[in-house]
Order: structure tokens, then sequence, then C-alpha cells
């Protein structure tokens, strides 16, 4: 009886030549550097950009002394002690643009809005729902007050000279208002990361054109496209690349050229025409790895000339999993942001029963909700294969199952990842 040769894959219990979820990304991460270079930008369009220089305030914010409600600015030694009532004049207002500016001599009183400047020589501002209107314009204040009361005080918020925003803020909407409070309208941002987007493969059919037999219409770089966009970074489209040494190595070549990342799918398992090992191993330093991740065992990582290389798996759910995991963090560090993505994880009880080998870790997909007692469920949006992209658009989260977890009941709880987070 003859031995047939057998290679591990998949659907293997345990593959020894495998490496963790972890070690697959530090290593990712200890090779890769920020990019240089920076750009000045106009305030409204530094959304999601990265922070290149300290940002210091030439002020305080507020710069005055202010209202924090609507009321009445009165001075403190006026209030009448415990047990007691006392009567002021209002002999004015203050407005937010219009500050009151006469003197106020004692037992008097300005009316004054949220956000105008304090009077002069007043420091406590009485609620207006709490004094009683009197005839005469004056106003009937009790016991219940104290000094300082209702008052936002001058650079209590951000003080002269203060950084405000340190070098690598991804900046949010709230950055950007805080920014424009100091009256700034341009920042100085890191350039944006330029990424290649290619797919690879015979296989492989764009839109537009006649279905044929053992053909399909590609769909892994609209989705790689379409999450991209969410980050600083500017995209360039390379195709379909088909299975051809020639082909291949003319399109790395150019992307090398111009990019400072090069995302493919497809080309990256053991079968004879997957020609992207073989080309890009003769343009820089590539390692294709097996990991112990389901879906997207095989993945490609390495940098050919100044560029880093992203080769994720070619079945599209694959191609979503090992981005989120492997290349949406690289982005980040290489976008020079201070921090990796932030991914709320949190727990949910599952309502069905999921199959799972200890060994390495899956992404399954998920449907999340609310049970009757406002609790967070999920549930599969069934079967899971890497190829079912209909179970990505399906779903609303990842199902994720640690590296050594094995069967899991119904009624165990499970983490996951809400799409909302992510996409």
């Amino acid at each position: 009886m003859s031995t047939l040769p057998s290679q591990p894959n998949c659907t293997d219990f345990f593959d020894p030549r495998t490496i963790s979820v972890t070690t697959a990304l530090n290593r990712i991460l200890d090779r890769l550097r920020p990019v240089k270079g920076c750009e000045t930008v106009s305030l409204d369009i530094a959304l999601n950009r990265v922070l290149a220089e300290p940002l210091v305030s030439s002020f305080d914010v507020p710069l005055h002394t202010n209202a924090a409600v609507d009321g009445f600015a009165i001075r403190s030694r006026d209030l009448p002690p415990s047990g007691q009532t006392a009567v002021f004049q209002v002999i004015g207002e203050a407005l937010a643009g219009h500050p009151f500016s006469d003197d106020i001599a004692p037992d008097q009183s300005v009316a004054i809005m949220t956000g105008a400047p304090l009077p002069d020589e007043t420091d406590t501002i009485l609620m207006q729902e709490h004094v009683k209107a009197l005839e005469g314009n004056r106003i009937l204040v009790g016991d219940r007050h104290h000094a300082g009361e209702n008052v936002r005080r001058a650079g209590e918020d951000i003080r002269q000279g203060e950084t405000v925003l340190k070098p690598g803020r991804l900046l949010t909407p709230a950055d950007l208002g805080l920014i424009a409070s100091l009256g700034i309208i341009e920042i100085k941002v890191k350039r944006k990361l330029k990424i290649a987007v290619l797919s690879t493969g015979d296989e492989i059919l764009p839109q537009g054109v006649p279905r044929k037999p053992g053909k399909l219409y590609d769909s892994n770089r609209f989705s790689l496209m379409a999450v991209l966009r969410k980050l600083p970074v500017e995209i360039l489209d390379y195709g379909i690349v088909p299975d051809d040494p020639s082909l291949l190595r003319q399109a790395f070549e150019d992307a090398i050229d111009r990019s400072d990342v090069i995302i493919s799918s497809g080309g990256v398992s053991v079968g004879e025409a997957d020609y992207t090992q073989k080309v890009l191993a003769e343009l820089g330093t590539i390692d294709f790895w097996k990991v112990a991740i389901k879906p997207g065992r095989p993945l490609a990582f390495g940098q050919p000339g100044n560029s880093a290389f992203f080769g994720l798996p070619g079945n599209p759910v694959a191609v979503m999993v090992t981005y989120y995991r492997f290349v949406l963090p690289a982005l980040y560090h290489m976008a020079g942001t201070d921090s990796p993505p932030l991914i709320p994880a949190f727990p949910a009880r599952t309502v069905e029963a999921l199959r799972k080998k200890p060994g390495r870790t899956e992404f399954q997909r998920g449907i999340l909700s609310v049970d009757a007692e406002g609790r967070w469920q999920v549930e599969t949006t069934g079967q899971q294969g890497s190829g079912i992209l209909s179970s990505m658009s399906l779903a609303n989260c990842f199902i994720v199952l640690e590296h050594e977890r094995a069967r899991v009941e119904a009624g165990e709880t499970v983490t996951v990842w809400p799409f909302s987070a992510l996409m």
C-alpha cells in the first residue's frame, strides 16, 4: 500500500508549524515603523488625521470668568447669614458678548446670561429659579447659597501655555471643536499612508463582464477599499492581477515605488499557480505564515523595498477577519497614532452551541441582540465557511472564541466585537 503525501490544512486539529494570533501580530508591529512626513491642513478636513506636533494654547479657556447658568451676579459677602433672607436691587444685565461694566454697590445684583463675563467685584451667580422676583426690579434671596457657585473660572478648562493635544492623536470631532475654541484654523498632521490594493488570480472577474464557468466576481478589493476609507489613507486601486509572474512582478514593483503598504488577497497558499510567494521573495523580505486562526490561516507579511506587504487569503470572510486582526493595528502603528485601534469587546450569552477546536482563535459571524431581561445575547448567522460572504452581511458582530477554547454550549458566555465599532 502506498502512502499519499499530506500537508496540514485548516481542518487539522493541530499543526506544529502554525503560530498564534498574538505572535503574528507582535512580529508585524515589531518590524514596522511610523511613516515620516507631515502636511498642514485646514481644520475642516482634519477629522481622523494624526496630529504631528504638540498643540499648545496661547490663552486661558475660558478666557474670562463667566456665568455657568442664567441668573443673577452678586458679591458673596452680601449673602444673608443662616436663617435669614436678603433683598437685592437688579441694576442691569450682562449678556454673552455684551458684559456689564458699571460698578456694583452692596446689595445690588446684575441679571446675567450663561457665558457672560462676571461684572467686576461679583463672584457668585444665583440661579434665577432659586430667587423670588419682587416689585421694583428686586429679588429676594434665601440662605441656601454659597460663595462662588455657578461660576466658571478663567482657565479652568485650559491654561495658557498648556499642551492641549499631544502628537500621535487621531483627531476626533471633539478634538476639532477643542482646537477651534483656541482660534486655530490650520494644524500640522502626519501625511496619509498610501495603500495599494489588488486582487490576484485567474479565477477573478471584474464587475460588468459576463459570468464564466469556474470564475467569480471580485469582492475582496471592494470590501478592503471600503474599510480603508475610514482611515487617514490614500488608496491606490491596482485592480485584478492574473496568475502571471511577469504581470505580478510589474504590479508589485509599481506598488512598491508608489505606496507605503500593499494589500493583496489570494495567492498565498501552497497551490502551484500561486506565484505571489516567488515574485515577492525576489523583491524583498517576505514571510509566509500559517496562523492559528479561523478563518484566515494563510498569511503573508513582509517588506519589499520600502513598503509593507500584507498577503491575505482569497476567501472573502478570511480577508475581513485578517484585516481587522492584523492589518488594522499595523496601519494605526504606521500612521503614527499613539495607541492601537480601540475595539470594544464585551461578553454576551450564546443562544446556541458553537463548534470549536482548541488550538486556534476563531472569529464566527454573529447576530447580537438584547433578550427580554435587557442582557446581551448572540447567535451565529448559520454556516461559517470562509467563502460565505453573506455571513458577514447578515452579521452585526464577530463572536471571538479564544485559542484554547473548545466547544461552547448554549447559555455560555462568549466575547463579541460589534461591527458598529469596526465598519
